[in-house]
């Protein structure tokens, strides 16, 4: 490294947020960045480790001791071709990744002050379009075609690797334009859609064609083509069934959340359609990032009060969790954005009933529980241990993840790949498992002789 003792004297430094009373009034990117010489300094802190465990942890397998060193020595160029080599989208992955690289880097393991690796990889991906380090692409072309089926993040990276590799990729999607949830789940305030449009230029001038608004039957595929990638990832979120379901004002986090995102890009809703929290007491069962990201969104509508609810216990408040210790994921205590806006948060809560008057959600009725360990072993069980009582709520917003999908049985030049296939999940592990899918892919077209 340019500068191997720059971690002595260098502290972690973040971009950080935009003020709250400024950042709630719209729905443009909540976090800041840093100057160019800031950025390299934070960069220089990168010890590039004998064993890097941030390029371990990485599911995309990125390298960030060799682009840090290019950022320190302001080689921005190189950086951006390290890595693109492994990621095809870092400027989704730098605004949107958990960062499992930081929490394995070495020097948040030994004082809780990791390098900004997420914060550097978003920089050095600005960088590059701004500097036109990124171009159009075109490849000679092999002659075979593959469908994909999905533009979310899993299908958009496989049809990036095999438009690269020369196929001619179709890709299908049911909505009206590409990205999945990066588009339809996480709101503006984290990703602002024009950074996906701006990827999609790039792949469609390199001759990839979409399809939007075409529903596919997965057992009925489209006809004339040599291979199919099956990126529909989980469609089917969790649903909460318990008495007083059928209540007008309890809806799934994807009502709000994907219709927010389509008015913002021009959609007009009818007024008995929209799904608003304006002057409403929201309730958000589910405490993960949909639930946060409902939070943010009940804010920016100008919502009376939030409240999120969690039937898990509350995690260990700190940089460390003694029951998930290294290398495993530490189960700390996360505060995001929306958060720092205004939500009560309370942990080991059931919800037992929805409540109502005239059809028309008024709260719900929840017991705080604890979990026991189960004597046959399995799933702990659950034990209520307080009181019921009533939460006051005219919008509640189910928060609970996503269903795994049952798939038929396929051809054998079909593939399955992203949350389709694993479950709900991260989108640098989308990103990563599209990669993968299109290597599959080209090793079958390759080798068999029939195509």
């Amino acid at each position: 490294m340019g500068n191997p003792k720059a971690f002595l004297t260098i502290h972690r430094k973040e971009a950080g947020y935009r003020p709250i009373n400024d950042r709630i009034h719209d729905f443009g990117e909540v976090e800041q960045t840093l100057n160019s010489n800031d950025r390299r300094q934070q960069a220089s802190r990168c010890m590039d480790c004998g064993v890097p465990f941030c390029h371990w942890a990485c599911p995309l397998g990125n390298k960030p001791p060799e682009w840090n060193d290019a950022i320190f020595k302001e080689d921005w160029e190189l950086a951006y071709r390290l890595l693109n080599s492994t990621n095809d989208f870092p400027e989704f992955t730098g605004r949107v990744c958990p960062a499992l690289c930081e929490k394995a880097c070495v020097l948040n393991l030994m004082e809780h002050d990791p390098t900004t690796i997420r914060e550097n990889e978003c920089a050095i991906a600005e960088h590059a379009f701004e500097e036109n380090y990124v171009s159009v692409n075109i490849p000679q072309r092999n002659g075979k075609t593959v469908a994909v089926i999905g533009a979310g993040p899993a299908g958009m990276a496989a049809a990036n690797q095999l438009n690269h590799r020369g196929y001619l990729v179709t890709v299908f999607d049911k909505n009206e334009n590409a990205g999945g949830l990066l588009r339809y789940g996480i709101p503006n305030f984290k990703l602002n859609k024009a950074i996906i449009d701006r990827r999609l230029k790039f792949m469609e001038q390199e001759g990839i064609v979409f399809e939007y608004n075409q529903p596919i039957d997965l057992q009925n595929l489209p006809e004339g083509f040599d291979a199919y990638v099956i990126a529909t990832g989980t469609p089917q979120a969790r649903d909460l069934n318990i008495p007083g379901r059928e209540l007008s004002g309890v809806y799934m986090a994807l009502d709000i959340l994907s219709q927010q995102n389509r008015i913002l890009a021009g959609t007009e809703f009818d007024k008995d359609q929209l799904v608003n929290a304006r002057g409403k007491d929201v309730l958000v069962i589910g405490g993960g990032d949909t639930g946060s990201d409902c939070i943010g969104t009940s804010h920016r509508q100008g919502c009376k009060s939030v409240t999120q609810i969690e039937i898990m216990p509350k995690p260990v408040e700190g940089p460390e969790d003694p029951d998930n210790p290294w290398p495993l994921w530490p189960r700390t205590l996360k505060t995001t954005s929306s958060h720092e806006e205004g939500c009560t948060r309370r942990w080991n809560i059931n919800s037992l009933e929805f409540i109502g008057k005239d059809g028309k959600l008024t709260g719900v009725r929840v017991q705080e529980i604890t979990w026991k360990p189960n004597p046959q072993g399995g799933r702990p069980l659950m034990e209520p241990v307080g009181e019921i009582e009533v939460i006051k709520a005219d919008m509640v917003l189910l928060a609970m993840g996503f269903l795994k999908p049952q798939h038929p049985a396929y051809e054998n030049n079909v593939f399955i790949t992203g949350d389709a296939a694993r479950g709900a999940s991260l989108v640098v592990h989308a990103i990563n498992e599209g990669r993968k899918t299109a290597a599959k892919v080209d090793t079958f077209l390759q080798e068999d002789p029939k195509v």
